[in-house]
């Protein structure tokens, strides 16, 4: 209704606005990108310290801050691309009233963002702005991921609010460990790992019943969560493992007078099957992602 409103009138969107905002947050993003990498850096120092002092469990739970802060950074340096990209296009968003394909990651990322990184005002601006050239419900398609709203699974896995997985915590922590020269010992049979194995497996359990209640359209739809139920079948398979080799862990451990290198070894051999877990689990998002795009 804005748009036939503004044709009525005789008025004509201008991109001097929308340019200016633009190039006030390129600056802005450097700063917060600094203050950003300054926490990264506290926190990726406290790990190494706390591995140092072989307070590994701890160090597990401070990389969080580091994996949190690394993601927003990612994020920023997605966002000064995208604003790059329509100081570009500033002519072709003058001239067109729909957003053009070649613009619509961008614009849809943007829009995406803003409601999620709440100390950047120009990014609340520009996101005005080009819901007022595009329209609300683009622009709510983008907010509320609704199908085929062009925003990257990137950015929606680096703005997630909720808590990366084991897996992830693991490998950056086993990283960390090896670039300084550490060996990563870890108790895996913690009561509080055990714990999250357990939550993680009944996510994954879920996914598989709500699976197998859908309505199919076609054969196609049909097949693909075919596939998906037995992949995700294959990891809880390898947590149930995981669970069953930390409690013979807790037994053996108990009977033994090693120096040590089991843990150490467990936990080794640990990281290698979550990595090939980790990797089923990225083959699915993928899938998931492909078939999404082409409804």
């Amino acid at each position: 209704m804005g748009k036939k409103l503004d044709a009525l009138l005789g008025r004509k969107f201008k991109t001097s606005k929308l340019k200016t905002t633009l190039n006030l947050a390129i600056p802005r993003l450097s700063q917060l990108k600094k203050h950003r990498l300054a926490r990264f850096t506290i926190a990726r120092s406290d790990v190494i310290q706390l591995l140092r002092l072989n307070h590994h469990q701890q160090a597990l739970l401070r990389v969080e801050q580091v994996i949190k802060d690394q993601n927003m950074l990612d994020v920023y340096d997605m966002i000064h691309g995208y604003c790059n990209l329509l100081i570009q296009r500033i002519n072709l968003i003058e001239q067109v009233n729909e957003c053009p394909k070649e613009l619509e990651e961008a614009v849809s990322n943007l829009l995406y963002g803003a409601p999620r990184c709440g100390e950047f005002p120009e990014l609340q601006e520009i996101r005005a702005i080009l819901t007022s050239r595009f329209g609300k419900e683009f622009a709510d398609d983008a907010s509320e991921l609704r199908r085929n709203c062009g925003v990257s699974q990137t950015m929606i896995q680096k703005l997630s609010p909720a808590q990366s997985t084991l897996d992830c915590r693991m490998k950056i922590l086993t990283d960390i460990a090896k670039e300084n020269g550490i060996i990563l010992q870890l108790d895996l049979s913690s009561s509080e790992i055990r714990k999250e194995k357990v939550v993680e497996k009944k996510k994954i359990e879920k996914k598989m019943s709500f699976s197998e209640s859908k309505n199919y359209k076609d054969a196609t739809d049909a097949a693909q969560d075919a596939f998906e139920s037995a992949a995700y079948a294959a990891i809880a398979a390898r947590a149930a493992v995981e669970l069953a080799r930390s409690e013979s862990f807790v037994s053996d451990s108990s009977d033994s007078n090693s120096d040590g290198n089991e843990s150490f070894h467990s936990a080794k051999d640990y990281i290698t099957s979550q990595g090939q877990q980790v990797n089923l689990e990225n083959k699915l998002n993928s899938t998931k992602i492909k078939r999404l795009y082409r409804q």
